[in-house]
């Protein structure tokens, strides 16, 4: 039986305790000087794709005037103001930017490889400290990179999956402490892991509740036991999750772990799926996650050295030597089966009305920073999706599942300007969406030069930099 990236991610609890001892507080970011102020941005002549309807609207020869970080006026004829930025649209698809759901930062460097493939938000799924300072910098203007949102550290418990860089809790006075230590932090959005004890998952709704703070993560089983799932069932039962808030369920693998018992059955797969319609719980699918293990199978490991590998972050990497090691050598024809069933379980989830986003784990194993984005719209696109309803859910359901839907993930006056300029029909490839001729990121231009360099400088992030993000990370939170 396959376990899939729940032991993908293990490595880090081995390898990070050696750095543990002796961290100090310190915030791993340097500063740079305040950005000036954008100008005016006219996109002249674009084909401009809306996905916020059952079917995609298009308006063709449209102009787009962006102006302090918002589009402020869009038609067919609008006028540039006086030192405003004119780009030529010459009838290329004028987007909303991508957005990955599911990341996991170590270093500002790795920013740059998301804005190179037209990804201008993520929600990093891991927090530390740093990852606060890094989102402060990026919303002043003074860092480049996509909107970053960041759940605080980890919340799970001891048991076979606890990792040293979460928060460990397992009664309900130590789950409280956390979420009142994470919202002192700064920390506004809770991540919680599978092996929560009962008690320690309601006291963590509660407090999460009277804070006014968020949930997202995987769907939390109880403790386990030996003989689950198959003999016997989870301490906290699938269905009691869904009036529970999530803003997002985390891994088709783990809705189907847990949902379905790792039963591999459409019928029950299509059961579920209605349940989770009616209880209007998105889920996040991140395909790409196993399909990465299922390919480091397939091929002895190669997989692990295809062009791309580069902006993996090289302090993190050596520490995941041993899960490579073990994916290289996985039982293939058990691997294909999974993958398969979680594209068939995609494909009834999205066709009972389950509200989907598209996340990646990158950052984690070998998925590289934006690149994972784009393969993970392939494999939404050969479960069965459009390409209307990949990119939808890397656009609009973003926005609907995180309740930003009157202000991001449209071309549309009022509406932040995170844009991408792409050159063919996404709507005929979606991954086309994912080789951008330039970005608007909150405003600001980058043209295909700055897009590659911002690419070519996710490949040397500073390893001290790294250590001490995740040095500080680790004692701010107790680890």
């Amino acid at each position: 039986m396959i376990q899939s990236h729940r032991a993908g991610r293990s490595c880090l609890k081995r390898a990070l305790a050696r750095f543990a001892a002796g961290a100090a507080f310190a915030l791993g970011v340097l500063s740079t000087a305040q950005a000036e102020p954008a100008p005016p941005l006219l996109i002249r002549d674009a084909r401009v794709v809306d996905f916020s309807g059952s079917e995609p609207t298009v308006r063709e020869h449209m102009s787009v005037l962006v102006r302090d970080g918002l589009v402020a006026a869009m038609g067919e004829e609008v006028a540039a103001p006086a030192g405003a930025t004119v780009v030529e649209g010459r009838g290329r698809t004028l987007m909303p930017g991508l957005v990955d759901m599911h990341v996991h930062i170590w270093d500002e460097a790795e920013l740059g490889g998301y804005l190179a493939r037209g990804i201008t938000t993520i929600r990093n799924a891991s927090g530390m400290p740093f990852h606060l300072a890094i989102r402060d910098r990026i919303a002043a203007g003074d860092l480049i990179g996509p909107r970053l949102i960041t759940t605080g550290p980890i919340l799970n418990g001891h048991g076979p999956n606890e990792q040293i860089n979460h928060m460990l809790v397992d009664t309900p006075e130590e789950a409280r402490k956390a979420v009142r230590k994470q919202y002192a932090m700064g920390f506004r959005r809770l991540k919680v892991y599978s092996n929560l004890s009962r008690g320690a998952y309601d006291a963590i709704r509660e407090e999460a509740q009277q804070l006014g703070m968020t949930i997202m993560g995987h769907p939390v089983e109880g403790v386990r036991e030996p003989g689950m799932p198959r003999d016997k069932p989870f301490n906290i039962k699938f269905e009691e999750l869904l009036d529970d808030h999530y803003v997002t369920m985390e891994h088709m693998e783990s809705v189907v772990w847990h949902g379905l018992r790792n039963e591999l059955d459409e019928d029950k797969a299509r059961a579920l799926a209605k349940e989770i319609a009616a209880a209007g719980v998105p889920v996040d699918p991140t395909l790409l996650a196993f399909y990465g293990l299922m390919r480091a199978a397939e091929t002895k490991g190669e997989y692990l050295h295809r062009p791309g590998v580069e902006l993996l972050n090289p302090f993190i990497v050596p520490m995941l030597k041993a899960e490579y090691d073990r994916w290289s050598n996985e039982d293939v024809a058990s691997a294909r089966r999974y993958m398969d069933f979680y594209k068939r379980a995609t494909k009834i989830f999205q066709e009972e009305g389950v509200l989907m986003v598209t996340g990646t784990d990158a950052g984690i194993f070998s998925n590289v920073p934006g690149d994972s984005e784009i393969t993970e719209l392939r494999l939404l696109t050969e479960s069965g999706l459009t390409p209307y309803q990949a990119l939808q859910a890397a656009t609009w359901n973003p926005a609907r599942a995180l309740h930003e839907s009157d202000r991001v993930g449209r071309v549309a006056p009022g509406y932040r300007a995170d844009l991408i300029l792409v050159d063919g029909d996404p709507l005929s490839d979606a991954t086309l969406a994912g080789s951008p001729d330039a970005v608007v990121a909150d405003g600001r231009l980058l043209s295909r030069d700055d897009l590659q360099a911002l690419r070519a400088g996710a490949a040397n992030p500073p390893l001290e930099r790294t250590e001490t993000n995740l040095m500080a990370g680790l004692a701010a939170q107790g680890g």
